[in-house]
């Protein structure tokens, strides 16, 4: 078994499936966020079937895509909500969970999504909420956070962000914009 539970693959299989996964990541990369998986099947030059073995709905082929870069964000989550400045922390992983959506552009669909087929990363995102309830539960106390925000709010609202972002060529300059809109939006009226 592997570290996410999976069973060992043959090795012509685990080719095919870094291959699909390569596909789909170029796709995403140049702005195509469709993920069909008929037309991941013809790029990759492997059988519809190879496809649907492996990823047999979008959102898996998704989640497959953003395992890596959604570890690395819980790790980064972890380690904020050890910090001793709640705001701070929060702050800083905000601006770090931005840019990391907006540069793995598969990551997004899967902190938004409402359930994830992937019991190992349902885990996951349900680690970087307790993270946010952390830094939340922290702010809350020094009244530096509204009392109604819960981390799915802040999951969604930086997803809602990225989605923004995306939507047109932007700069770094309203890429900060945006964020601190957002950070400005959790404080207490």
């Amino acid at each position: 078994m592997t570290s996410r539970g999976e069973m060992p693959r043959r090795a012509d299989a685990a080719r095919n499936r870094e291959h699909v996964l390569g596909t789909a990541r170029a796709q995403l990369a140049a702005g195509d966020d469709s993920l069909q998986l008929n037309t991941i099947a013809r790029l990759a030059g492997v059988g519809v079937g190879t496809v649907y073995r492996h990823f047999p709905t979008r959102q898996s082929l998704l989640e497959a895509l953003a395992a890596e870069p959604l570890e690395d964000l819980v790790e980064r989550a972890h380690a904020a909500a050890s910090h001793g400045d709640f705001l701070t922390a929060l702050h800083d992983l905000l601006r770090y969970a931005l840019t990391r959506i907006l540069r793995e552009p598969s990551l997004g669909p899967v902190l938004e999504s409402s359930t994830n087929d992937d019991p190992a990363v349902e885990n996951l995102r349900n680690d970087f909420d307790k993270s946010l309830a952390t830094l939340l539960r922290g702010a809350k106390r020094e009244n530096l956070v509204r009392k109604d925000v819960r981390p799915a709010d802040v999951r969604l609202l930086l997803c809602g962000v990225a989605h923004a972002l995306h939507t047109a060529p932007h700069t770094p300059k309203q890429t900060r914009t945006y964020l601190q809109i957002l950070q400005s939006g959790l404080t207490p009226a």
